[in-house]
C-alpha cells in the first residue's frame, strides 16, 4: 500500500479556510434548525401544535446566530483578501480597513441590543453599508461590479452580500414579525430568497475553492 503525505498549508492558507469552515460547520446546520423552529412557531400561532411558548424566541435567537456568523465570515474573508493581496496596501489603507471592521462590529452589536424597529432597521442598514464599503476595496475578489455583467450574477461575493443584507433586514424587522401579518409575510418571503441564496453560495463557494 502506498502512503500519500498530506500537503502542509501555510498560515495564510489556513486563514483562507476559516471562512468556508465557519459557514459549513456552523451556519448551514443552524439554518436548518432555524427553519424547523420557524415552522413550529407558525404551527403554534395557528394552534396546530401545542408546543412551548419559548419556540418563537428560540427561532429568533437562531436567526441572530446565523446572521452574526455570516457577518463574521464576510469580515474574515475580506480581511484575508486584503492580507494576501499581491500588492500589499499602504499602512494608512490597512488602518482604514481595520477601523471599518470595528465600525461594522459596533453597529451589529448595537443592532443586537436595540429594541425599536426604526433604530434596528437603521443599524441593520449601517452594518450592511459598512460591509459593502469594506468590500469595495480593490483587493477584494468581487468578480464584477455591474448587474449587466454575467460575472456579477456568478459572484460569490455579491451573493454573500445579498444574503447578509436579507438576514440583516429580518433582524431589523424582528420586533414586528410576531404582531404584524404583513411584516410576517415579508419575513417569510425574504428568508425564502435567503434559503435559495444559501444554496447558490454553496455552489459558488465550492467553485472558488477548486478553481
Amino acid at each position: 500500500m502506498i502512503l500519500l503525505s498530506v500537503p502542509s498549508l501555510t498560515p495564510m492558507q489556513w486563514w483562507g479556510l476559516l471562512h468556508p469552515v465557519l459557514v459549513i460547520l456552523f451556519v448551514y446546520p443552524v439554518v436548518g434548525a432555524t427553519i424547523r423552529l420557524g415552522i413550529l412557531a407558525r404551527e403554534r400561532r395557528l394552534d396546530l401544535n401545542p408546543i412551548a411558548a419559548t419556540v418563537p424566541v428560540e427561532h429568533a435567537d437562531h436567526g441572530r446566530w446565523v446572521t452574526a456568523a455570516l457577518v463574521l465570515a464576510a469580515l474574515i474573508a475580506m480581511a484575508h483578501d486584503v492580507a494576501s493581496a499581491p500588492v500589499p496596501p499602504t499602512p494608512m489603507r490597512v488602518s482604514g480597513f481595520v477601523a471599518g471592521v470595528a465600525a461594522v462590529m459596533v453597529a451589529f452589536v448595537a443592532l443586537l441590543r436595540s429594541r425599536r424597529t426604526i433604530l434596528r432597521l437603521g443599524l441593520a442598514a449601517s452594518t450592511w453599508s459598512g460591509l459593502l464599503l469594506l468590500g469595495s476595496q480593490p483587493e477584494i475578489h468581487r468578480g464584477a461590479d455591474w448587474p449587466w455583467q454575467a460575472a456579477f450574477w456568478q459572484s460569490h461575493y455579491w451573493g454573500g452580500m445579498a444574503l447578509t443584507g436579507l438576514l440583516l433586514l429580518s433582524m431589523g424587522l424582528q420586533a414586528d414579525i410576531g404582531r404584524k401579518a404583513g411584516v410576517r409575510r415579508l419575513h417569510v418571503g425574504v428568508n425564502g430568497l435567503a434559503a435559495l441564496l444559501l444554496a447558490t453560495q454553496a455552489i459558488s463557494g465550492t467553485r472558488n475553492l477548486i478553481s
